[in-house]
């Protein structure tokens, strides 16, 4: 009886807690400059999330050192519910394997809570590069090892990985040349300095468009709704190949439960929303809005592939 009575008040105070949650704002931390993708995901998440919590996200952008400052500072916050960070595959799948030593551990340090949201990577090409797709440029490359240069927005970066990652399943030798953001990159790529690149589709796009880049092929597992013409890396020769920047939601450990819960219900609700499929269209972003379970899974088949990828290509952030 004792045993049942322990376990009926260990229900009651947990629902009790989620009840009373939140009582006051969420601070939100985004561990990357405004106007990327990881702002648009946070704005865009916690608006649609605050309508059922019924108390406000403020969000603050904290950049600096590939996001291990904003990880750092969150990992040693009071894990009561009200500071969170936003999830992204450099903090949680790349710089655990590029930084010989972080001031946190991905797995032990933080609670995962939701994947928010897919964003798809693209790979293009200098309009002058004569290659119409993956298979030409494979081609080209592969003619001419060692000449071909390829640009990333620094070392250590998504595109960087994802750049090393295709050539590492394709066989081709390219140049690295890291520079210190997307803008600078974007820039030297336009201008045919460089000759191919890997981002997310807002930067990239509107010069594809202007006919000044091309894109040879899509990172994700399926094909674009703004490019329904250009095939993935898969459909062009390498089955399993998928790339992506995608964002969740995190807490610091020992987070109650019950509030896990919550936010990842909110979360998932959000994901349905009208609203966040109209505002993540225009990047072909996908919303996901999962289990902590579920997110917990994807991030460690995350880190497994490109812990692989880091070791291979020997790339080294620090």
């Amino acid at each position: 009886m004792r045993f049942i009575a322990l376990l009926l008040l260990i229900i009651f105070a947990e629902t009790a807690l989620a009840q009373a949650y939140p009582s006051k704002p969420i601070r939100l931390v985004v561990p990357f400059a405004p106007g990327g993708s990881s702002s648009l995901v946070a704005r865009v998440m916690s608006a649609e999330m605050e309508k059922g919590l019924g108390k406000p996200f403020v969000i603050e952008n904290k950049p600096g050192g590939g996001g291990n400052i904003a990880m750092q500072e969150v990992a040693r916050a009071d894990p009561d519910g009200y500071t969170l960070i936003i999830g992204h595959v450099g903090s949680l799948a790349m710089n655990p394997y590029m930084y010989a030593k972080l001031p946190y551990d991905v797995d032990r340090d933080f609670a995962p809570i939701s994947l928010l949201a897919i964003v798809p990577a693209i790979f293009v090409v200098h309009a002058d590069v004569p290659a119409k797709d993956l298979r030409d440029f494979v081609a080209l490359a592969k003619a001419r090892p060692g000449q071909i240069n390829y640009g990333s927005a620094g070392n250590g970066s998504a595109g960087h990985l994802a750049m090393e990652y295709l050539k590492q399943v394709t066989g081709m030798d390219l140049q690295h040349v890291p520079y210190k953001g997307t803008g600078p990159n974007i820039t030297d790529l336009i201008a045919g300095r460089t000759q191919a690149s890997s981002a997310g589709t807002p930067p990239l796009l509107p010069h594809v468009k202007a006919g000044k880049l091309r894109v040879i092929a899509v990172g994700t597992s399926k094909r674009l709704q703004s490019i329904p013409e250009v095939p993935t890396v898969a459909e062009q020769g390498y089955p399993g190949f998928e790339t992506s920047q995608w964002y969740g939601l995190n807490a610091p450990a020992g987070t109650p439960e019950p509030v896990i819960r919550r936010l990842a219900e909110e979360a998932a609700k959000a994901a349905k929303s009208a609203l966040v499929l109209e505002r993540f269209k225009p990047d072909d972003a996908e919303p996901v809005g999962s289990t902590p379970a579920e997110y917990a899974a994807f991030i460690k088949k995350e880190q497994e592939r490109w812990s692989k990828v880091v070791r291979a290509a020997n790339i080294k952030a620090d």
